[in-house]
C-alpha cells in the first residue's frame, strides 16, 4: 500500500472512532471546529483563504460553528469574518477573551460582560500591565513590542498591508514581540513568570501573555457553553501549527497539525494527532474535507 494511501486508512480508523463513540447514544453529530488562523486556514505569505473556500463553503452550507482560535486581535477577527461570511464566536490573543455576538442563537451566557455588540468572557490580563512589563525588560533583552513598531514596520516584517498592521497593533491582552538574542530567552520566561505573565511562540513572534490564559481554556470554556445551551454533546475539531497551539490541540476531540511552509511540524506531543499532508490552507482545506466527508457519510468535495 503506497505511503499516501496508508496514512488516509490510519486516519479514517481514527476518526471512526471518535464518531462510534458519540453516535451510539445521537443520531445527528454536532460539531465544532477550532482553528488557528495564520499559517493554518490562512496562507503563509499571503495570509489569503482563497485555497480553503471548498472547505468553508461546505462548513457555512451545513452550519457548523467556525471558530477562530488566533493570537490577531478582535478587530482583526472581525474583518476575516466579514470577508468569509461567518458570524460565529471567536478567541482572540492566544486565549485572552471569548466573544459571543449578543443574542447568539439565544444563547444564555453566564459571567460575561456585555460590550460593542458582544458577551465577553475575558481571561487575559490588561494590555497596559503588558506594556509596563515590556518596558521595564525591553533595554535589558533587547526585546522590541508591536507597542514599540510603527505599522509600518510590522507590515515589513509580517508581511501585511499597512491597514491590516495598524487593526495588529490594536491589543487588548497581549504584546507580540522579537527579541534580538533568543539566548536571553529563559531568562525573560522566568522573569515574565515572576510578574504573572507568560511567553509563548507563533508563527512569527513570541507572545507576552497573563499567565491564566490559553487557547484550551477558552475552548474548554466555549465548548461548555454550546453543550449547556443545546443540551447536546459535541465533537470538537482543532487544528493548528505551532507551540501556542497545543493546549488548544490537547483539548479537542480531533487535533490537527498542519505542516510548516518548508513540509516540517512542529514537534508537539498531542495524543491521537493527525497531521495535514499539506501546509497552510491547502491542508487546511485538505483535512477539513477527509474530516467532514467522514462525518457525514458523503463524497463531499473532489
Amino acid at each position: 500500500m503506497p505511503a499516501f494511501a496508508a496514512v488516509r486508512v490510519n486516519a479514517f480508523h481514527a476518526y471512526r472512532i471518535v464518531f462510534n463513540k458519540y453516535n451510539k447514544s445521537k443520531n445527528l453529530m454536532k460539531l465544532l471546529i477550532y482553528t488557528d488562523l495564520d499559517d493554518s486556514l490562512l496562507d503563509h505569505e499571503t495570509y489569503s483563504f482563497r485555497e480553503s473556500k471548498p472547505a468553508l463553503d461546505i462548513i457555512r452550507e451545513r452550519k457548523i460553528p467556525l471558530i477562530f482560535v488566533t493570537s490577531k486581535t478582535r478587530t482583526e477577527v472581525e474583518q476575516l469574518q466579514n470577508e468569509m461570511g461567518f458570524s460565529d464566536p471567536f478567541i482572540v490573543e492566544n486565549g485572552a477573551a471569548v466573544y459571543f455576538p449578543l443574542d447568539y442563537m439565544g444563547f444564555s451566557i453566564n459571567n460575561g460582560s456585555r460590550q460593542q455588540g458582544y458577551t465577553v468572557i475575558r481571561l487575559g490580563a490588561e494590555y497596559a500591565g503588558i506594556r509596563r512589563f515590556v518596558e521595564s525588560v525591553k533595554d535589558r533583552f533587547k526585546i522590541c513590542g508591536f507597542g514599540d513598531m510603527e505599522p509600518g514596520y510590522i507590515s515589513k516584517v509580517a508581511g501585511l498591508s499597512e491597514g491590516q498592521a495598524i487593526m495588529a497593533k490594536q491589543r487588548e491582552f497581549s504584546e507580540p514581540f522579537v527579541i534580538k538574542d533568543e539566548s536571553l530567552m529563559s531568562k525573560l520566561v522566568d522573569m515574565a513568570e515572576s510578574e504573572g505573565f507568560k511567553i509563548t511562540r507563533g508563527g512569527r513572534f513570541f507572545h507576552l501573555t497573563g499567565n491564566s490564559q490559553d487557547k484550551g481554556r477558552a475552548i474548554k470554556i466555549t465548548t461548555e457553553i454550546y453543550s449547556e445551551n443545546m443540551n447536546e454533546k459535541f465533537i470538537s475539531i482543532g487544528i493548528g501549527d505551532s507551540p501556542n497551539d497545543i493546549s488548544m490541540l490537547k483539548r479537542v476531540n480531533i487535533p490537527v497539525l498542519i505542516p510548516h511552509a518548508d513540509g516540517s511540524y512542529e514537534d508537539l506531543h498531542v495524543n491521537h494527532l493527525r497531521r495535514a499532508l499539506l501546509p497552510g490552507s491547502k491542508g487546511w482545506n485538505q483535512i477539513m474535507i477527509e474530516i467532514l466527508s467522514h462525518t457525514f457519510q458523503e463524497h463531499l468535495y473532489e
